[in-house]
């Protein structure tokens, strides 16, 4: 309630209670309007509920204004003698509810984010579409009702001690269900596409305890904490058909594996380490999540007239990459040192030169034609008077090329920041491109709302706005959650917060963004409900994992 006595309404630091939300009594509105020189009619709203009650805000004259206490209207009238606009700026409203600003929101989404009910990320003082959304689980979840405004029942609950981390179970609807019943299905545990409802029934309980029973959890068919972060790790255990296993399914997704050029062993039923691989690049190429599982949705995708064709560009990192290095060494395009199984720029000049030579579209990218060519046992060789070792300092950016998995300091382009003391990792590559391009396309896109589980190109949660920006500038990333950015195998390493710089992708616990320069950086945050560019503070640096160098 705005305009309240600063004595009985300011928020004590660090002890925000139920008390941070005032519900008076009409009593209690009587001896205030007593004390301010009114008479309001208190008598016929003592029977009233709060958002019934109607105050005469002054005298009795006639033509004094009446002030409705709903969640629309004021709620009590201006008091200039007993409050002051500084005052007005400490104090919280009554209720909290989507478009509030106010710094008390701050500590409703730390405790949110606490309990599981919204992403890690630097709490504001906005209360937007994100924060609604969480306080509507947390109501669904302690049967209140659903309304996504943060009143004083909701506050008192959130702020328990008891309260409830995020669950959900058999009876429950949302769309945050139908998020998990995706995931189940993509891991093999709900069998059907027409599974995903978003109603919590019995098949999903079942789908539950047989996860929770094949990754050693304690199996109650709820998707608590410790299944919810589960789910989305690189240590989950799928009901997948995968390596070791042999049926008629292997030998129909190797035929279509063979036919589309990612595998390149004839194709036998065994799940062995050349299917895996070549599930692994199409799962990469096709905007897939990566886990080498033959799920449900990559056979989908497998069977689709649009599913992409094999093939190798710059950012590549794989087995195959290391393939085709191996090859243009051999016939002579290529200096040994420069196999690394990273796609760089002098692995793209390699391949140009060879499908000139080899009357091949010399387009810098390795796809089904030119892999047959190089593996054909046949292919032109590259004149022996041009052929020199070519050094990995050609082109700025070009040390991923050499640098790829190999500890042995090829990274020359990498720090030229002037980083050092063990700041950046010497073992990963970076991509020839700008960071000004990656920032300049992250930064067209501030505003877009924040969604959890959104890819783009108009909505994002933190991993889905810097996969689709990378990939909007060149760089081949497939999809990874935040948990994924913490190793993802193929950038180099910056393990020191004060030796980011723009172009960098900042990993954090729970959260992800894109390091804009000048102490800034631009994510999408499910605190403010949005893409923002926002200074890189104190929450950021306390929960610093690693940075990734994207561009040398």
């Amino acid at each position: 309630m705005k305009n309240m006595n600063k004595k009985n309404r300011k928020l004590k630091k660090n002890n925000i209670t139920a008390y941070g939300f005032f519900c008076l009594s009409t009593a209690a509105l009587a001896a205030l309007l007593s004390a301010c020189g009114g008479n309001g009619r208190m008598a016929e709203n003592a029977a009233a509920s709060p958002s019934e009650i109607v105050i005469d805000a002054g005298s009795a004259e006639e033509g004094q204004p009446i002030v409705r206490m709903d969640l629309d209207g004021a709620v009590l009238p201006v008091l200039p003698d007993i409050t002051t606009a500084e005052d007005n700026s400490q104090l919280a409203p009554a209720y909290l509810r989507k478009g509030d600003q106010h710094e008390v929101v701050k500590q409703l989404q730390q405790r949110l984010m606490n309990l599981g009910y919204m992403d890690n990320d630097d709490p504001t003082n906005f209360y937007g579409d994100a924060t609604a959304v969480a306080v509507r689980h947390f109501q669904r979840q302690n049967e209140i009702t659903q309304d996504g405004i943060c009143g004083t029942e909701t506050w008192d609950k959130i702020f328990s001690a008891s309260a409830p981390y995020y669950a959900v179970s058999n009876g429950t609807d949302g769309d945050d269900v139908a998020q998990i019943q995706q995931r189940l299905y993509e891991l093999g545990y709900l069998a059907n596409a027409s599974d995903v409802t978003g109603h919590f029934g019995d098949s999903t309980e079942e789908a539950v305890k047989k996860l929770q029973n094949v990754n050693a959890l304690s199996v109650d068919g709820t998707v608590g904490k410790e299944t919810i972060n589960l789910i989305y790790s690189d240590e989950v255990k799928p009901n997948l058909i995968a390596f070791g296993e042999e049926s008629e399914i292997v030998l129909k997704c190797q035929k279509r594996l063979k036919e589309l050029g990612y595998l390149r062993d004839e194709p036998d039923g065994k799940f062995g380490n050349a299917t895996q691989v070549a599930i692994k690049e199409f799962q990469s190429r096709n905007d897939l999540i990566v886990d080498g599982y033959l799920g449900p949705t990559t056979r989908l995708t497998l069977e689709s007239s649009d599913a992409r064709p094999f093939g190798l560009r710059v950012g590549d990192q794989s087995e195959s990459v290391w393939t085709v290095q191996k090859r243009l060494n051999h016939y002579g395009y290529l200096a040994s040192s420069l196999i690394t199984g990273y796609y760089g720029d002098l692995t793209e000049d390699a391949v140009i030169a060879f499908q000139r030579n080899n009357s091949l579209a010399a387009d810098g990218t390795v796809g089904v034609q030119t892999m047959a060519k190089l593996e054909s046992g046949d292919a032109k060789k590259k004149p022996a008077e041009t052929q020199r070792r070519t050094q990995p300092t050609t082109r700025r950016g070009s040390s991923g090329s050499s640098g790829g998995n190999s500890n042995s300091g090829g990274n020359s382009g990498g720090n030229s920041s002037g980083n050092s003391g063990g700041s950046t990792g010497g073992g990963g590559a970076t991509v020839s491109g700008s960071a000004s391009a990656l920032i300049s396309k992250a930064s067209s896109k501030l505003g877009c709302p924040y969604v959890w589980g959104a890819k783009g190109p108009n909505s994002f949660d933190c991993s889905g706005f810097v996969y689709w920006c990378l990939n909007q500038v060149g760089v081949r990333q497939s999809y990874l959650t935040s948990s994924g950015w913490r190793n993802p195998g193929r950038y180099q390493r910056v393990s020191s917060f004060d030796s980011l710089r723009a172009g960098d992708i900042i990993v954090v616990s729970g959260h992800v963004g894109i390091v804009a320069g000048g102490g800034t950086v631009i994510d999408a945050s499910s605190s403010n409900g949005r893409v923002v560019h926002r200074s890189l503070s104190s929450w950021w640096r306390n929960n610093f994992i690693v940075g990734w160098r994207i561009f040398g």
